[in-house]
């Protein structure tokens, strides 16, 4: 019996978003499972797995090879400096910090050309992603929550657009009000802004006195989005 390649929660949303017929990169590729197992579906006609460092990359390589996938491609690169525009019209960006993925996208100002589909998953500061796509002549589309080991993680696909989101929605999600699991990620965030701002209050030192404020500006921007959430959910 073949070997059957199972993916993580957080790595099957990606992959059920990637359009059939697909022409796909994945960027920062790691172990390879996403266009391994994109490919063995036959959900893309050709994928590029690319990487930063050389171990990663040959563990992308093992597992093509484990499972007897082709067509895919493995480049050692930084972000998406050794892919052509033409290459690609889906690309995934996903198990690096949101300050990271902006980073690779705007060395790569061509990904909002309007040709292409970016899947984004950001493991933290997911508003600093959010804020840079606004910034930056990108659009959300949909955004999604996953629960994977324990931990949330959203989940965007974005490509060329304009998009203005309020303080809440680049904290708390741009398109998750009707997600099931949009309570418990406002809350843990409320949550974990709420023991910043604690710390910061026993501080005698004044900047940590005006972060405090900001950060009390931001709990109350996630409350209101909760409560907008409660109202669209809860009977």
């Amino acid at each position: 019996m073949a070997k059957q390649l199972e993916l993580s929660p957080r790595l099957r949303l990606l992959a059920d978003w990637v359009p059939q017929g697909a022409k796909f990169a994945d960027v920062g590729t790691d172990h390879g499972y996403l266009p391994v197992w994109l490919r063995l579906q036959g959900r893309v006609v050709r994928a590029i797995a690319s990487d930063l460092r050389p171990g990663p990359l040959n563990r992308a390589r093992e597992t093509g090879r484990l499972y007897g996938a082709e067509g895919i491609e493995f480049r050692l690169c930084s972000g998406l400096s050794a892919i052509d525009p033409g290459e690609c019209d889906t690309i995934a960006i996903a198990g690096m910090g949101g300050e990271n993925i902006a980073s690779i996208l705007s060395a790569a100002p061509w990904t909002a050309d309007g040709r292409h589909t970016l899947l984004l998953q950001p493991m933290t500061r997911a508003e600093e992603l959010r804020r840079f796509l606004m910034e930056h002549h990108y659009a959300i589309s949909r955004e999604a929550l996953v629960l994977d080991r324990g931990t949330l993680y959203p989940v965007m696909e974005a490509g060329a657009g304009e998009m203005s989101l309020t303080p809440g929605q680049l904290l708390g999600g741009a398109r998750l009000r009707d997600d099931p699991l949009g309570d418990r990620y406002l809350i843990e965030k409320i949550i974990r802004l709420l023991g910043a701002a604690a710390g910061l209050n026993r501080s005698a030192d004044p900047a940590g006195k005006d972060r405090a404020e900001v950060l009390r500006q931001e709990i109350a921007a996630l409350m209101e989005m909760r409560e907008e959430w409660r109202h669209a959910n809860c009977p």
